[in-house]
């Protein structure tokens, strides 16, 4: 991390200076780390036409962090995550063996998951707003050991990227057709859902659940508008959340405001610039 706060120190801004506001770098490298995974996994998000659906596993992982508390675990995310998974699996065996709507599904677990939740925090007369901050989030208060775990995750999905993407992409586009070529798309589902829970999960505490999603499906979808191929699409859905997320950063760091929210608005400001180029190229 010296050679991180070193980096930063040379940055022309007034918290940038050498020896103090340290959590501002933390956040900023937070983001550098948290934007890539946001953008890698919005496009498949996108594709699966499975929007929705990380706003569900929010829910699940609000859920698992009010059974961590109440079972006493010294770091409620780690059941969180756990529960996250659960749900991703369950949800991906209840698409895959019946024939439910991915939405109805989504919309079954979210609804299911979320009254859990409540039920759990407030049973006893327990005060819910011990769960408040879950719902805005606070990206300043990541530690740089969070870094690093955020770190390892962007590291194991890039590998799954790289290893499975054509095989998940057919699989999102057409299951039909990727089961004829011997995919074995429950799985190859499984892990694109259970690698959303975990990004979903860790990163929940920082940008809040209430705009969790939007960061998940807006990088994606606006990517999507201008694209000319592939490539293009994961480039323009990383490169977007990454600017953006820096840019609200800032915006939040000037103004005294969520920095989820500042993300999430000017992600949507960059989907409804990139929508008026749609169908021009």
């Amino acid at each position: 991390m010296e050679v991180w706060y070193w980096l930063v120190s040379w940055l022309p801004f007034e918290w940038a200076a050498a020896d103090s506001m340290y959590f501002m770098k933390n956040a900023l490298l937070a983001v550098f780390v948290v934007t890539p995974l946001f953008g890698l996994l919005s496009t498949m998000v996108v594709e699966s036409r499975m929007a929705f659906f990380s706003d569900a596993l929010g829910h699940s992982a609000f859920t698992g962090m009010a059974i961590g508390a109440i079972c006493g675990l010294a770091e409620p995310v780690a059941g969180a995550v756990i529960f996250a998974v659960i749900i991703a699996f369950l949800f991906t065996v209840v698409r895959q063996r019946t024939a439910m709507a991915s939405d109805t599904a989504i919309s079954v677990f979210s609804s299911a998951a979320v009254a859990l939740g409540i039920f759990i925090s407030t049973l006893g007369g327990q005060s819910f707003t011990k769960f408040n901050n879950l719902l805005i989030g606070d990206i300043l208060s990541v530690t740089p050991g969070e870094i690093g775990l955020l770190a390892i995750i962007l590291l194991l999905l890039l590998i799954l990227w790289v290893t499975s993407f054509n095989q998940m992409m057919l699989t999102a586009v057409h299951q039909a057709l990727a089961d004829s070529r011997g995919i074995r798309v429950f799985w190859k589902n499984f892990l694109f859902t259970a690698a959303i829970a975990v990004v979903v999960t860790i990163t929940m505490t920082w940008v809040g659940l209430l705009v969790i999603n939007a960061l998940i499906v807006l990088p994606g979808a606006a990517a999507r508008n201008i694209a000319r191929n592939l490539p293009q699409y994961h480039l323009i859905s990383v490169l977007g959340g990454l600017v953006c997320g820096v840019a609200g950063l800032m915006v939040s760091y000037h103004l005294g405001a969520s920095t989820g929210a500042s993300i999430t608005v000017l992600l949507a400001l960059w989907f409804f610039v990139t929508l008026l180029f749609k169908g021009k190229h």
